[in-house]
């Protein structure tokens, strides 16, 4: 129990809510059919109900008692023992039939006034308005002397409904709600994502905009929307140098990466982007600094196959391997389980590889880079030094640069470039960016040999062919 708030049995719910909903409020759940709403009001329920301060699930014209049980033993915050005894079930399909919105609102008080519930949920009240014209109510006038009954009592109330942001002006009951909370589903091709979104919460200070929820066996999981502000202050400032695993990389950029510094790693398929990514992680591994390897790209075994071609292996108890599949990837999602890896690991080395299959994930490219702004921002705040890969096409030559604003918060930019003299290709690196620092911007041609990267002098690469 939180002083003055309800929460919800999920940590960044209640972050999004200010601290959870506000006790004694009037809340409407609004969304499609499929959106979340029954699972998440019996969250509320199940967490917050008692045998002294008993909460009750009414239904009324929506779905049968029976089908919200059955479909609710299957989530994990269900309490089997609970129900009849703190937590208890009721349709009023047949008041709401023979007396309309008047006979549920006389259930409704009746209930208040000789059980003395703490938490009450009506599923659905939108279904109520299509008995209003059977009946000659004004569900107006019954729906704010509900909302004065509601207010009256210790009392905190769910009405849920399939509501759309059109409705919000025009239905009674949202005038009488201290907060309204929409979810919506919004499918884009094959894939479906799930948006909360806190519309009105009164008295109280809440997380704006839309924030990415999944369901599950332990029923809502949200992840509250990444838009770190600018803060100069909690950043963990360090000056010395970290071995990215490859001598002549550690040369070209002024003695080794700063710690604590994002490394934009770019390229064209071929020209060793994950070979560079796992030559970072390795090299602190040697060094006691815990590693994080976040890859789309190499399933575990594939990843393995890689190491071995090399000599090399992982050590669970130094890295971790954070594969996710780029098929049914989440951003939001993934960001929260990388900043969670990265605490409970306390990684001081993190590769992601690669940034086009969070970029694709993301749909939109506001949504990208502000993912990508505050995740540079956190890991930064504690030291956490960062290695990203991002794939250039054509697959030849120079090529063109990468998204400008992901360059531009990155703090090193190391180019690896392929480029066709025949009958051979010529691989060459540059560093375009070291922040803070110099760097050697002399092109230098490079191979990938039985032991990784072999970093060379400096290459001249001309119209007939590299001249060393």
């Amino acid at each position: 129990m939180s002083d003055g708030r309800m929460l919800s049995g999920e940590p960044r719910l209640d972050q999004v809510l200010g601290g959870g909903i506000p006790r004694n409020a009037i809340i409407m759940l609004m969304g499609l059919p499929g959106a979340g709403k029954t699972i998440l009001a019996q969250q509320y329920l199940f967490k917050n109900a008692s045998k002294d301060r008993p909460g009750f699930y009414l239904t009324t014209a929506s779905e049968p008692v029976e089908k919200v049980l059955r479909y609710g033993q299957t989530l994990d915050f269900f309490d089997a023992d609970a129900v009849g005894v703190s937590v208890f079930y009721e349709s009023l399909a047949g008041v709401l039939s023979e007396k309309g919105p008047q006979g549920i609102f006389d259930r409704i008080e009746h209930l208040i006034k000789e059980r003395r519930p703490g938490i009450l949920v009506v599923d659905s009240y939108k279904a109520i308005h299509t008995y209003t014209d059977r009946h000659d109510g004004n569900l107006r006038d019954l729906t704010h002397q509900l909302g004065s009954m509601l207010s009256a009592f210790p009392l905190t109330t769910f009405l849920l409904g399939e509501y759309t942001s059109n409705d919000v002006a025009r239905y009674p009951e949202f005038a009488v709600a201290d907060a309204i909370i929409s979810l919506e589903v919004t499918r884009t091709s094959q894939r479906e994502t799930r948006d909360l979104q806190v519309i009105k919460l009164r008295g109280s200070g809440f997380l704006s905009g839309h924030h990415a929820y999944r369901i599950g066996s332990a029923g809502l999981r949200v992840f509250p929307r990444l838009a770190d502000p600018r803060d100069v202050e909690g950043y963990d400032s360090r000056t010395d140098r970290l071995a990215s695993g490859v001598d002549g990389l550690d040369r070209m950029m002024d003695l080794g990466i700063r710690a604590g510094s994002s490394t934009l790693v770019l390229g064209p398929a071929g020209s060793g982007k994950t070979l560079l990514g796992l030559h970072f992680i390795l090299a602190g591994a040697a060094r006691g600094e815990p590693g994080l390897i976040a890859t789309f790209q190499e399933n575990p075994v594939q990843l393995n196959d890689v190491l071995n071609g090399f000599g090399w292996s992982l050590d669970p108890d130094k890295v971790e391997l954070m594969y996710r599949t780029p098929v049914d990837l989440h951003i939001d999602e993934w960001v929260y389980d990388l900043l969670d890896s990265v605490k409970q690991g306390r990684a001081q080395r993190v590769l992601i590889d690669s940034l086009g299959d969070l970029r694709l994930a993301a749909g939109d490219k506001v949504r990208f880079r502000e993912y990508m702004y505050s995740i540079l921002q956190r890991l930064s705040r504690t030291g956490t030094s960062l290695m990203m890969t991002d794939e250039l096409t054509p697959l030849t030559g120079d090529g063109p640069t990468t998204d400008a604003v992901i360059s531009h918060l990155s703090d090193n930019v190391v180019h690896l470039g392929i480029h066709a003299y025949s009958p051979q290709l010529i691989r060459a690196v540059s560093v375009l960016k070291t922040r803070g620092t110099s760097h050697d911007a002399a092109r230098r041609q490079y191979e990938i040999t039985s032991e990784g990267f072999k970093i060379g002098e400096p290459a001249d690469l001309v119209a007939d062919g590299p001249r060393l």
